[in-house]
């Protein structure tokens, strides 16, 4: 492997023309293609294989008419008003009545011929629901009894508005319409039409405020001025490390460009393949922190070859993309590997994801291993300018380290309270992940300043904090006959009765009767535990509602889709964590040829992943020092986190695992052993390893100070997690339980050493066979600073 690179290294730097315009040509196709067929995102998140999406599923076919998505719109007056004088009542229904005028919002009047039953949506239900009650109201049954907020329809001129409720003990009017499409094929000018339509209600001087749902949020790419930050931060510590600005350019437009071309493809394939818009955003995450790390580590090993040893520019590239490029290699190999494991769990969501993150982090290594040298060959010898060759002709690489070198002797003379100490303060960090909990974001738990949240809290006072998660029911005989109407009303009377629901309206029927559909309304918020209980006690086949009237029972609605998702995840965690720990496994023992060292690597991010679930945790539902992070309401982890964070990080830490272990694995190589080895080697390459942690850390960190809580949630996880793994596993434990073991840290069984392949990942036969081509090898060029 270390030949192979250190060859192609050579040709791009001695050759670079062809690879510049190669990769200059990819990248104008991918923005040419993303011209042409524009981005379609979406926010809506499935989870496939689910009771509450395949339920839904199967009302889509059966009832095409009411498949289009939902939304809501909140109307509220200053307190101490009244919401119910004619002006204000008349400009609510005039607003009413150009929403339906629009074409993509379906008119009630036609739902009600398509179902034969009345009907409009409910708040912030996901796409392809049939409508909740409201419309008519004076329809709608209710508990006797219920200890939840009046409402009644708004009556303008003797006429009830449609799909308008208002509260009798709020000021609070709530206005329910559904669109003609899917959540997914809106587009964000058909959300906007919506949207200044309502807004005029505000600008009538009528005192109106309107507040709409979260499902009328405007559909964006959660990415702004704080991932520049990120990347000023990166640039500065990259001209730190490396000393030199044109250096450090290289690892920023090397990222660029791999960032550029998958982002950009993500984009192209969003037109034919759904997407969330979390996908490209987590794509350019990951991208850009591996792409400025990786080109790093390459640049950096150039320049100590050429300072520390005398090499020419072009021999220094060629071997640090044959040493520092294997180790690239098969560091992003990990990455992949983790990311890619993902794909067994079997959820599209997850699945686009983790590809398109795969890709990023492919391209990532591809640009190093090729671009880099070849952009190493136009800058040539000016890669170190003559001051810093001077230097290092008179000074030891191991004094330029003597922090380094001061804290790894440290480490190894303290190693078991150094291993004691991180075990305990990391375990004390994981406590708040026992109580970790997962879920969808709803209006309840966004900041106290969005119209989300104050649309939430106003549903809640004038309607009861059920209306913001209403479950869709269906009822099917157990037969597969058409149900029976008495049935039908004997089931709603039943649901009615029960403590935990408010109201149940059956919404419509198949066109052959074999499916009715019921909206039901909880007595409790969509992130209630009872809320919860509640499903699953309707979907239970052993449920007195089911065995009496020989129904099956299906439901489906936002509420159910999110504790579905929480919970098939929650499950497959473990499964995941095998997949993706097996795998690596292999990769690590492959390339360190020891069995000590991957199990000492797994060990040490089983304890930085709890860890950092526990500081996620207490920050974003306990709601520890969340003004840091631009909260102020704690509340649930979005479920797809902790799969998604445990593959990201696992791939990344072994990036700093290689990296740091496969130096000391060279110094031992090279004659180094015991305790010298591991000092040797953290000298060797712990500066550059705290770096690219910087780097990443403040890539990550860029990303939670966006408004979109799902990237906020994920971009804090990944850089708490790259700080605690690089900074207390990799720098401070790694080297103490390396010192613990000495030279048996690399044992492995002689019939597993034959059977393995040999990657020379630390380079013993490319020193071999330079020693054999001394006529290869270029001397020193001091003379040639300047040009190439």
């Amino acid at each position: 492997m270390s030949t192979f690179l250190y060859r192609l290294g050579r040709g791009a730097y001695g050759r670079p023309w062809p690879f510049i315009l190669g990769w200059v040509l990819v990248l104008a196709a991918v923005v040419s293609a993303l011209v042409v067929n524009g981005v379609k995102v979406t926010s809506e998140m499935k989870i496939d294989n689910t009771e509450a999406q395949q339920v839904l599923d199967r009302v889509i076919d059966e009832l095409p008419e009411a498949s289009g998505g939902q939304a809501s719109v909140v109307f509220t007056v200053p307190d101490g008003q009244r919401l119910d004088t004619p002006e204000r009542m008349a400009a609510i229904a005039e607003t009413v009545q150009e929403v339906y005028a629009l074409e993509q919002v379906v008119n009630p009047a036609d739902l009600v011929n398509a179902l034969g039953q009345p009907g409009a949506p409910g708040p912030d239900q996901p796409a392809a629901e049939p409508a909740a009650p409201g419309a008519d109201a004076q329809q709608r049954p209710t508990r006797p009894g219920a200890e939840q907020p009046q409402y009644q329809p708004l009556v303008v001129d003797g006429t009830p508005v449609p799909g308008v409720l208002v509260s009798t003990q709020a000021p609070v009017a709530l206005f329910q319409f559904q669109f003609t499409v899917p959540s997914t094929s809106l587009t964000d000018e058909e959300v906007s039409a919506v949207l200044e339509v309502v807004k005029d209600a505000e600008e009538d001087g009528t005192g109106l405020r309107v507040l709409p749902s979260e499902s009328l949020k405007a559909i964006e790419i959660p990415v702004g001025p704080a991932e520049v930050v990120g990347l000023a931060v990166a640039a500065v510590v990259l001209v730190l490390t490396l000393g030199s600005l044109v250096a450090a350019g290289l690892p920023l437009v090397t990222a660029l460009v791999g960032v550029g071309i998958g982002v950009g493809t993500a984009f192209v394939l969003s037109t034919s393949v759904e997407m969330n818009s979390a996908t490209p955003v987590l794509a350019l995450m990951i991208g850009l922190a591996v792409g400025i790390d990786y080109a790093l580590f390459v640049v950096n090993r150039q320049r100590r070859l050429i300072i520390d040893r005398g090499l020419a520019a072009r021999e220094a590239a060629g071997r640090a993309v044959g040493t520092a490029g294997s180790a690239v290699f098969f560091a992003g190999l990990t990455v992949i590997v983790a990311l890619v494991a993902l794909t067994v769990i079997g959820i599209s969501l997850l699945t686009t994801m983790a590809l398109v993150a795969a890709s990023t982090v492919l391209l990532a290594v591809l640009i190093a291993l090729t671009l880099l040298p070849a952009l190493l060959g136009l800058i040539g010898e000016r890669i170190v300018s003559a001051k810093a060759r001077q230097k290092g002709l008179t000074k030891r690489e191991e004094e330029t380290h003597s922090v380094a070198d001061h804290w790894v002797k440290a480490v190894v003379r303290f190693r078991w309270p150094v291993i004691v100490g991180i075990v305990a303060v990391l375990g004390l960090g994981a406590i708040p992940a026992a109580s970790m909990d997962l879920g969808l974001p709803t209006g309840a738990t966004a900041n106290t300043d969005t119209a989300a949240r104050q649309s939430y809290e106003a549903v809640t006072r004038g309607f009861g904090e059920g209306f913001n998660g209403p479950l869709l029911v269906t009822v099917e005989s157990a037969e597969g006959t058409a149900v029976d109407p008495q049935t039908l009303g004997a089931v709603t009377q039943q649901l009615q009765q029960r403590d935990d629901i408010v109201a149940a309206m059956p919404v419509g029927t198949s066109k052959d009767g074999a499916m009715a559909v019921l909206s039901v309304i909880p007595t409790s918020g969509p992130d209630d535990d009872a809320t919860a209980d509640l499903v699953q006690a309707l979907r239970a086949p052993t449920s007195s509602m089911a065995q009496e009237y020989d129904v099956v029972v299906g439901v489906t609605g936002f509420t159910a889709i999110g504790i579905d998702m929480s919970d098939r995840l929650a499950e497959v965690v473990p499964v995941y964590l095998a997949v993706i720990v097996g795998l690596s496994l292999l990769i690590l023992l492959v390339v360190f040829r020891s069995i000590v060292v991957p199990i000492q690597a797994t060990v040490g991010f089983l304890l930085s992943i709890l860890a950092t679930f526990g500081v996620t945790t207490a920050v974003f539902s306990w709601g520890w020092l969340g003004w840091l992070v631009g909260i102020d309401t704690g509340g649930p982890l979005m479920s797809f986190i902790p799969v998604i964070v445990t593959g990201i990080l696992y791939g990344l830490a072994m990036d700093y695992q290689v990296f740091l272990v496969s130096s000391m694995r060279e110094s031992y190589v090279h004659g180094y052993h015991g305790k010298a080895s591991v000092v040797h080697g953290f000298d060797q390459a712990s500066r550059v390893v705290v770096a690219a942690a910087v780097i990443m850390v403040s890539v990550f960190a860029g990303f939670i100070f966006t408004h979109d809580v799902m990237i906020k949630q994920i971009g804090f996880a990944l850089a708490t997690g790259i700080l605690i793994d690089a900074f207390l596993v990799r720098i401070t434990l790694t080297p103490a339980l390396m010192a613990l073991f000495g030279d048996k840290a690399w044992w492995m069984p002689r019939w597993l050493d034959r059977i393995l392949p040999d990657l020379d990942v630390e380079g013993d036969r490319l020193l071999q066979m330079l020693a054999r081509r001394q006529d290869s090898e270029e001397p020193p060029r001091p003379d040639a600073v300047g040009t190439r």
